[in-house]
């Protein structure tokens, strides 16, 4: 018997690699495939102006890490609350207690994002939200309200067509920088309760319909990855949920994962994987005594085998982890 529905994969549609360069836009499912992405020595950039999840800010940022125009002192974008300096582009991580410090902390991010930019080879899309709080001073779209009243802002609904010509637009100004450059979109799994389970469904449904108008507009450049139908169909059970019932629990994220790894990486591209994962076990592993022989015979191994792998392949860069093992011998 079968218990599970399994969700067609677009397999070998789109190769990544370690010498890709990734650029990730938009909410959880960004910084879940980021973060490994990221341990795994991919050349990436995740959320640089933080977790996004409408399709009008994940654009503005998209163009604005393109064009690299700095903010200012007067920029719109900039602005007071509750003793906290806030960008309405930026997730509040960025926050900063005074407006010199927020300027130096996202131009610097930003700086960062812009030389990405102009190299990128894969942009990957995710979509959580297709509600928007527009600022009703100036019609900017909010990244993050940062708690202002709500008073300041209208929520609406997105239409189809409406993100769709807004995302043209981002693609045809990245392929002015790089023509062979892809799109990668994905929606998010994580259910927007707040807005009530009848609108989360309109939002998800408003997007899905984007996407596809987006993808069918620019064949051969953008593609589909189905995280959402993987975790609401194949999954579909609360075990696969955190604690909030909203968000994909650890187990769920890894098996999007090694979905995602099996339909994006090549043979080659894994193999590499799976020895940077062994690395980083073994970089993990607390031993009984860490003064032993044993041990610093392990960690030796350790060393002389990233080394190795390094020597191999000369756009990974494993400094880090052996300079971590270094410190560990010396003890």
């Amino acid at each position: 018997m079968q218990f599970v529905t399994p969700v067609a994969l677009p397999l070998k549609e789109l190769k990544i690699t370690h010498n890709s360069r990734v650029i990730l836009i938009g909410s959880c499912f960004a910084g879940n495939i980021g973060k490994r992405l990221e341990e795994r020595k991919f050349a990436i950039d995740t959320n640089p102006f933080g977790v996004q999840y409408n399709p009008f800010s994940i654009a503005a940022v998209l163009k604005r890490i393109a064009s690299g125009a700095s903010f200012t002192p007067a920029s719109p974008e900039i602005f007071e609350h509750n003793g906290q300096w806030h960008s309405i582009m930026h997730h509040s991580d960025f926050s900063r207690s005074t407006k010199e410090e927020l300027l130096e902390c996202i131009n610097k991010r930003l700086e960062r994002s812009h030389s990405m930019a102009g190299r990128c080879d894969i942009a990957i899309v995710t979509f959580g939200t297709a509600y928007v709080y527009t600022r009703t001073s100036d019609g900017t779209v909010a990244g993050n309200c940062h708690k202002l009243p709500g008073k300041d802002f209208e929520r609406r609904l997105l239409g189809t067509e409406e993100i769709a010509e807004e995302f043209d637009k981002v693609i045809e100004l990245y392929k002015e920088m790089n023509p062979g450059v892809k799109f990668l979109f994905t929606i998010s799994p994580i259910r927007h309760l707040r807005d009530g389970a009848h609108d989360n469904q309109k939002s998800k449904a408003t997007l899905l319909l984007a996407v596809d108008k987006i993808i069918s507009g620019h064949p051969g450049c953008c593609f589909y990855f189905p995280a959402y139908e993987i975790l609401l169909d194949e999954l579909r059970d609360y075990r696969f949920y955190a604690e909030d019932m909203l968000h994909p629990s650890e187990t769920a994220v890894n098996c999007i994962w090694e979905k995602f790894s099996s339909c994006y990486f090549p043979d080659s591209t894994q193999e590499i994987n799976r020895e940077i994962e062994d690395i980083i076990k073994g970089l993990g592993h607390r031993p009984f005594n860490a003064a032993s022989d044993g041990h610093m015979q392990f960690l030796k191994n350790l060393r002389e085998k990233m080394a190795a792998l390094q020597n191999r392949h000369n756009f990974l860069n494993l400094d880090n982890e052996i300079r971590q093992c270094d410190t560990q011998l010396k003890r």
